[in-house]
């Protein structure tokens, strides 16, 4: 864990391998801290911004030596932008350019000069979490699979130090600092196990890391095997299992569930590798079907994150997880199965295996009476589509939770796009010899009849997130290197408060 402390001294008495300096684009006068540390450097600072060497721009970054005039050698001038457009996702972006620097200079212990204005709709708490957040977010690296030669290790944060402009703000910027902490190494776990190959996250290694993580933060945990499943009416999961040799997993995690009150229920998809099935997919990038799971590592991201800051919350987390794979004992193009709810589902499209298995999770948390239930998952192709990879897509049946997820997609900065769930679409989901046909016989608007197919099997407040387009990413993009994201963790987080 890394150590992180507070202070109200003289910016020219604190020794870091690193001091941040952060100064907003077109800025005319210094602030009183910085104009210290500028004082002390012999106008170092005032002469880069006026030969416009440093404009300030948001993510902009000039380093500056200070020759042992200060205990701290090298300083980073860091651009947040415009003062106006300052908010907590600006700041989030503007933070995640110092890890190229920390990684190149090895800073281990770095120092972060505070600014007097905090971003818009804001208090201190908050813009010293997404500090933190945005630090460890980028600073992120899988390395699990590589071999790491001397020299090469990724440096580690063991120190950071906030240097404050009055003593007052301490408490909050502590308090922030460790939430900060917590939502970082919860998304990153996520990430972690997403990250993982197929033939190494299979459904028994997800259950395990599932069971490792909730007896590290004592939250109760129980993992259904087949014949469980069997004796529940599970036949939409065992059906999707059919083609993999591999057992499935019905994970089930509870948290403070002595609590009084009904709880919020939390639904992963959990299919560890998708091939597609008999409706097997082109080649092309079935190597990114190991994200298929993404779901189910939002859901123990969100859990660990909930015991780790002791949310008061009764939690549930539930996790189906399976391969979907050809083979001779696979389900086939035309078969039928039948839910935990009894509702059959004729399966038109084996492709089309999340909202399959997505329903008996549904219908299990029915058990739990919620008081709102989550779902995540990799659902629909057509929701990259229809919003790219810069949008989760969002569906709610309750609109008093739909307004309090946007909330929480705004300060989290974890973008989502509300999509209907239209009554006139329902009858595309409507089975010839079945309930229910799991692909429909529609024209488009996929992610919708995806999300009415689940409605299905839903008696209960409930949102739906199709993550298919922002539970990965093939370009580095701010905080969010190569590979999973962790998408969800930080808006359920932010959503639970």
């Amino acid at each position: 864990m890394t150590n992180f402390s507070a202070s109200t001294q003289s910016p020219t008495q604190i020794k870091s391998d690193l001091m941040i300096v952060r100064i907003f684009e077109g800025e005319k006068t210094l602030e009183p801290k910085v104009k210290e540390l500028d004082k002390t450097l012999r106008g170092a600072i005032s002469n880069i911004i006026k030969t416009g060497d440093f404009t300030g721009k948001k993510g902009e970054a000039q380093l500056v030596y200070t020759h042992q005039a200060t205990p701290t050698s090298r300083i980073l001038l860091l651009g947040l932008g415009k003062k106006t457009a300052y908010n907590l996702e600006s700041s989030r972006i503007a933070m995640s350019t110092v890890t190229t620097v920390i990684q190149k200079v090895k800073a281990g212990s770095i120092s972060v000069l505070l600014t007097k204005t905090l971003p818009k709709k804001s208090n201190t708490e908050q813009a010293i979490q997404v500090i933190m957040e945005s630090l460890f977010l980028s600073n992120y690296k899988f390395l699990e699979h590589k071999k790491i030669e001397v020299g090469d290790e990724p440096v580690i944060l063991d120190n950071i130090e906030f240097v404050l402009n009055k003593a007052g703000d301490k408490a909050s910027v502590l308090k922030g600092a460790k939430q900060g902490c917590f939502v970082a190494a919860a998304v990153n776990f996520a990430r972690d196990l997403a990250n993982h190959p197929g033939n190494f996250m299979t459904p028994q290694s997800l259950a395990e890391a599932a069971i490792k993580m909730a007896k590290e933060n004592k939250i109760k945990y129980k993992v259904l095997e087949k014949p469980e499943m069997k004796k529940l009416g599970m036949g939409a999961l065992l059906g999707v299992n059919q083609g993999s040799i591999l057992e499935p997993k019905f994970i089930i995690l509870e948290y403070n569930l002595s609590k009084p009150g009904k709880p919020t229920v939390l639904v992963g998809k959990g299919i560890t590798f998708d091939s597609g099935g008999i409706s097997i997919k082109p080649s092309q990038k079935m190597n990114e079907m190991k994200f298929d799971m993404c779901g189910a590592a939002t859901v123990l991201g969100v859990m660990k994150a909930a015991a780790e800051l002791k949310l008061p919350h009764k939690l549930i987390g539930l996790i189906p997880a399976t391969e979907n794979l050809p083979s001779g004992s696979a389900i086939k193009p035309g078969d039928v199965v039948r839910a935990m709810n009894g509702k059959s589902i004729e399966i038109n499209n084996t492709d089309a295996e999340g909202r399959i298995i997505l329903a008996d999770a549904l219908s299990y948390a029915q058990k739990y009476k919620p008081k709102n239930v989550i779902d995540f998952a990799t659902l629909t192709g057509a929701a990259i589509v229809a919003l790219g990879t810069g949008y989760s897509a969002a569906f709610g049946n309750n609109e008093q939770l739909m307004a309090r997820l946007q909330k929480a997609a705004e300060i989290s900065g974890e973008k989502i796009w509300r999509l209907p769930l239209d009554s006139d679409y329902k009858e595309k989901m409507k089975g010839k010899i079945a309930d229910l046909d799991n692909i429909g016989h529609n024209e488009g608007g996929g992610t919708i009849t995806a999300a009415l197919f689940l409605q299905e099997f839903v008696d209960f407040p409930w949102i739906h997130l199709d993550i298919a387009g922002t539970a990965w990413t093939n370009e580095p993009k701010p905080y969010r290197p190569v590979g999973a994201t962790g998408v969800g963790v930080r808006l359920t987080l932010e959503f639970l408060k």
